[in-house]
Parts: structure tokens; C-alpha cells; sequence
């Protein structure tokens, strides 16, 4: 069957194909995508191509579709998968395979298999690993984002704590501690600063620092701190460190100068690490969650904290099933909201171009609609583009947008996929 997708060539080299599809084999799975959310990791393989480590060398002969964060309908099912997997049946999946101790992923590696596509076909590896997950929820868009958020969920489990004397790690966050989500203010930290307010171990105050006051603005206006103090009885602050003459002496003073238990980097920037280091209470644990590709970056971190006071660093990259099964679980439950992440949406032939200048739109993630065809705008701008294109449908979208707390929600994906199509 003839599909588009957006493939990478080489580095900085990301094309909208038109090529067919194989017949799929006994083993594997046809699948039409429907969204497809873009992550920086995807920006990173752009960017780097074959320097990638997740990227075959081979890629200029056989083209790789990009995306990982997607989701859509089953379409047509090999004969060892029949008795699980229907044609019809809505999926996501769980891209961080390991699969016999490589790092091929959907996204990065396979000529057949990615998120910006109209359609393509799972591997056998895909089933075997049990990375393929059926998807009962509403709206596609959460289980696209089920992905980025299960990497946070899985940063959280993977922290631990100590205790002097005992050579045993208790796992996961610090309950009723104190944690800091340094450069938090964009999309994977609001993605886990929901999660970190609603999951069943919870930190007694957070933190967000950021140095951009609109992102700050926003993160606030979305988790009012007061709202969120009367019901969930977490301290929350949003502090901008750009405004601190010292950053780590302000952000210690916070915690009563005890410092915090955990903290997560959100970005490779080496004062953001060193700051991170810096904050640290005893036995306080660092997860640097954001990769850089840089592969010589480095920072400054306290050693004499290490020594001393059992402080320690880390880093996660991804989740696993479970956290992914989890996040789908809890945004069913509707006690964490991705959709705080999306400021944009666009169609497939908008993926490209927004993929390689991605550090430089500001606002969160971009989710794309693969059978779409539409450019990338801001949720914000919608009511502005309905104007000046005299096009009711974005002016409509805007109104079910406002009446969410300028969100994207289920409405506005159905509305979306009703009144917009491949032919416009």
C-alpha cells in the first residue's frame, strides 16, 4: 500500500516520502497512526543522523521514519498475533525496546516502523517484547503522550535513597520530601510536575525553576499553587533563578536550608547540573533526565556532598512498559492531565520543518495528526488563524479549547479529525 511518512536521510536531511508499504509477514502488524507528538530526542536524531546511537548506518539506503510517541487503529493483523490483536482495536506502544541488547527503536531505526507515517507495520520484536499495547481510552493524543510521560514516571521509580550502614536502596522519590524540577517549566517538566502531584508517593513540597517568565506564567496558571496547597497539601513554587543573585542559597533557604531530597535536571546545560548538585540535602538524589548530544559534556558536581552526605547522580532515559501502562492508567483515572504539555498542533506535512528547528518554537509539544494536512500552530493562535483565513473550523476549535483552560482535550482531537481532512 502507497503511505507518506516523514524519513530521515542524513543528518539535517528529514523528507515527506510517498513510497509503498510491504505485504506484512505472519509475525508482524499493519497499523494506521493517527498522532504522533514530537519529542527533542527525535530533534537529536535529526539532527545527528548515523552519529546517532540509535541510528543505522545504512540510513541513506533505507530511510527511517521518524516519531515514537504515537498512537492510531490496528488494521491488519499476522497470524501469530491473531488471538491477542484485532483489526479495529486502538494502540500504543511502548518505542523503548532493548530488544537482545540493541537500541533500535521505532523513530530511529526501522525503515517500516515510526510515528510520522499515514501508516506503517510493527515488527515481530515489537509483540514478543510486549511493547505493544491495546489503547481503550478516548483521545489518541493521551496515548501519544503516554510515552514522554512514562519517561518521567520511570525517572521517579528509579530514584533511591540510602541509609548509613545498610547496603540496600529504598526505591523511588522520597515520600513527603522535598523535590526540585530544575528547568521544569517546559513540556517533560510540566509532564512531571502532574505526575508528581497525583501519583501514590508524593513529595511534601515541589519546586519548578525556570528562567523564561512566560513559561513560568503559564506553569502557574495551570497548577495555582494555593488550589494546589487546599487539595493535595503540597507546597508548590515557581521561581524564575534568572531573578537570584544566588541561585542555590535562595533555593536551599526554600527547604529551610535543609536542601532537597530529589531533584531532576530537565536540561543538559552545565550551570543547571551544577545547580542541581548544588541543592542537594543528604542523601539527596539527582536524576539528570535530560540527554544531551554533546557526547564530551560534562559538569561540576560536590564531591564532598557525595562523600559525606550520600548524595547521588543518576540518569534515566525512557520508561518501560510498566511506567507507560501506568501513565495510561492514571490519565484514564483523570488524575494526571498530559495535555499540559501540547502548545501546538499541526498536520503531517507541518513534522519535518518542526522537528529540525524544534529548540527554536518556543512552548511546548507539538502533536502532529498524520492524515492531516495543516500547518503547525499554536492552541493560542487558533482563534487569530480562523480570523484571518475566514475559516470557522479554527475559530471553532479555539471555543472548545478556552472552555478547557486553553488545553487540548478530547473534544477538540474529535472535533479535529471530524471537520479536517487529507484533502484540505
Amino acid at each position: 500500500m502507497k503511505v507518506k511518512a516523514v524519513r530521515l536521510h542524513a543528518a539535517n536531511d528529514l523528507r515527506l516520502d510517498t513510497f509503498e508499504l510491504p505485504e506484512i509477514k505472519d509475525d508482524e502488524i499493519l497499523v494506521k497512526v493517527v498522532s504522533d507528538s514530537i519529542c527533542m530526542s527525535t530533534y537529536k536524531c535529526a539532527i545527528l543522523g548515523t552519529g546517532h546511537k540509535r541510528v543505522h548506518p545504512d540510513v541513506a539506503e533505507h530511510p527511517a521514519i521518524m516519531g515514537h510517541e504515537f498512537a492510531g487503529d490496528i488494521v491488519k493483523v499476522g497470524k501469530a498475533h491473531q488471538d491477542k490483536f484485532k483489526p479495529g482495536m486502538k494502540f500504543t506502544l511502548q518505542p523503548a525496546l532493548n530488544y537482545k541488547g540493541t537500541m533500535w527503536s521505532p523513530g530511529y531505526s526501522y525503515e517500516f516502523f515510526g510515528g510520522d507515517a499515514t501508516y506503517c507495520i510493527i515488527p515481530a520484536e515489537v509483540m514478543e517484547l510486549g511493547c505493544l499495547l491495546e489503547y481503550k481510552g478516548r483521545a489518541y493524543y493521551e496515548a501519544s503522550l503516554a510515552e514522554p510521560m512514562s519517561c518521567s514516571i520511570g525517572a521517579f521509580n528509579a530514584a533511591y535513597h540510602t541509609k548509613m550502614g545498610v547496603y540496600h536502596h529504598d526505591m523511588g522519590i522520597k515520600k513527603g520530601g522535598k523535590l526540585a524540577i530544575l528547568a521544569g517549566a517546559g513540556p517533560m517538566g510540566l509532564g512531571a510536575l502532574t505526575y508528581a502531584l497525583h501519583r501514590d508517593v508524593r513529595p511534601g513540597m515541589v519546586v519548578v525553576t525556570d528562567i523564561n517568565e512566560d513559561r513560568l506564567a503559564r506553569a502557574e496558571s495551570l497548577f495555582p499553587p494555593k488550589e494546589v496547597k487546599e487539595k493535595d497539601g503540597i507546597d508548590l513554587y515557581f521561581v524564575n533563578t534568572a531573578n537570584m543573585a544566588d541561585p542555590a542559597a535562595e533555593l536551599r533557604e526554600l527547604t529551610g536550608g535543609t536542601g532537597f531530597d530529589d531533584v531532576f535536571c530537565y536540561a543538559p546545560i552545565a550551570p543547571v547540573v551544577e545547580l542541581s548538585s548544588a541543592v542537594l540535602g543528604r542523601d539527596g538524589c539527582l536524576n539528570f533526565f535530560a540527554g544531551p548530544t554533546d557526547k564530551q559534556f560534562s559538569a561540576k558536581m560536590n564531591f564532598y556532598d557525595v562523600h559525606y552526605n550520600s548524595t547521588h547522580v543518576m540518569g534515566t532515559t525512557g520508561g518501560n512498559t510498566a511506567d507507560m501502562i501506568e501513565s495510561l492508567e492514571l490519565t484514564a483515572a483523570k488524575r494526571i492531565d498530559p495535555a499540559v504539555m501540547v502548545t501546538h498542533i499541526g498536520g503531517l506535512n507541518a513534522a519535518a520543518e518542526t522537528t529540525l528547528n524544534l529548540p527554536k518554537i518556543p512552548g511546548g509539544k507539538k502533536l502532529i495528526y498524520t492524515h492531516l494536512t495543516m500547518p503547525l500552530i499554536a492552541l493560542t493562535d487558533l482563534r487569530a488563524k480562523g480570523e484571518q483565513d475566514n475559516d470557522p473550523r479554527y475559530t471553532a476549535l479555539a471555543d472548545i479549547v478556552d472552555a478547557h483552560n486553553g488545553l487540548w482535550c478530547p473534544e477538540a482531537e474529535e472535533y479535529l479529525l471530524a471537520n479536517f481532512n487529507p484533502e484540505d
